[in-house]
């Protein structure tokens, strides 16, 4: 005989009892407004995309007719294949993926330690710290000075130019402040009657509970590097340092015949694969994120919220 027991049915609303909350009609309205226009939303979010890679695998007349919506027309190859089999292309992709990663490690090296700081209320010149860091983000010293700056120090043509100047996003830095001020203070005092250091508590404690966050400012910063070019464009003159972004920048808007180069070793045209080089490009640019933004998609919301939110 079997030993499992039938499931209890579920309990039905007696007659003449009041209607709660969620069962009432204005409620169950509001919950398919709410899906219907998140749905709208995601929708007019995703239908640039779509024709953005449908244009990247259409044909270059069915593009300058304006055929493509969110179908490939005349399906291509072609632009694919120049860009793959072009050298520049994956010397730059190196580039950025070099300049992405030093520049995150040392920009989340910064922000964590800084954030720890001003987090201590009882801080002497808290205060000052916290306001020398805001009042960056309302004024700047402008493109020249910085310019002036960087040749000054003789970081023109190197790495530092380009992962040193954003190396501190002050709003990162409030929204891990904010995460720190809400993490027990117990856990803290417990380290240091044991015998722990700060720079020990903020390794062995505080870095651990603060998983969240991390990835959210990893991916913060990782995105900001991935897609910057106006760092590059003004600090580098060498083509083997470009990053990827300003190779695109320079693909896009003419500045760069390296396409159109490997496009006639293979027997394509210059106008073939100027028609959809664009589309082509954000394509392959975008592709990383998308690929890595899935794995820190559940760390992204709740790191946001819990350094945003003082309980």
């Amino acid at each position: 005989m079997s030993s499992t027991t039938p499931k209890a049915a579920p309990a039905r609303r007696a007659p003449g009892a009041p209607v709660g909350p969620r069962d009432s009609a204005g409620y169950r309205t509001f919950t398919w407004f709410n899906v219907v226009a998140l749905v709208l939303l995601c929708a007019i979010m995703l239908y640039p995309f779509v024709t953005l890679l449908a244009q990247s695998f259409s044909s270059a007349g069915a593009i300058k007719a304006g055929q493509v919506s969110a179908w490939p027309v005349g399906f291509n190859l072609e632009t694919y294949r120049a860009v793959l089999h072009n050298g520049d292309f994956w010397r730059s992709y190196g580039n950025t993926v070099l300049y992405t990663v030093v520049g995150t490690v040392i920009a989340m090296a910064l922000t964590t330690m800084y954030a720890y700081v001003i987090s201590k209320q009882h801080l002497r010149g808290r205060n000052a710290l916290i306001g020398i860091a805001v009042f960056t983000m309302f004024f700047s010293g402008g493109i020249i000075p910085n310019y002036v700056l960087i040749s000054s120090l003789g970081m023109k043509n190197t790495l530092w130019s380009v992962v040193l100047p954003p190396a501190l996003s002050v709003f990162n830095l409030l929204v891990m402040k904010s995460f720190f001020e809400n993490l027990p203070r117990e856990l803290e005092e417990a380290a240091q009657i044991d015998g722990l250091g700060w720079f020990g508590i903020f390794v062995r404690i505080v870095l651990p509970l603060s998983k969240a966050v991390l990835a959210t400012m990893i991916l913060f910063y990782s995105v900001a590097y991935w897609n910057d070019w106006f760092s590059a464009f003004l600090y580098l003159d060498k083509n083997e340092l470009f990053p990827l972004s300003l190779f695109l920048r320079n693909l896009i808007a003419g500045a760069s015949t390296t396409a159109a180069s490997s496009a006639a070793a293979i027997g394509s045209s210059k106008a073939t694969i100027s028609a959809n080089i664009q589309a082509v490009s954000m394509i392959l640019a975008i592709l990383p994120i998308l690929c890595v933004y899935p794995f820190v998609q559940r760390h992204f919301v709740s790191g946001v919220m819990l350094g945003s939110v003082k309980g």
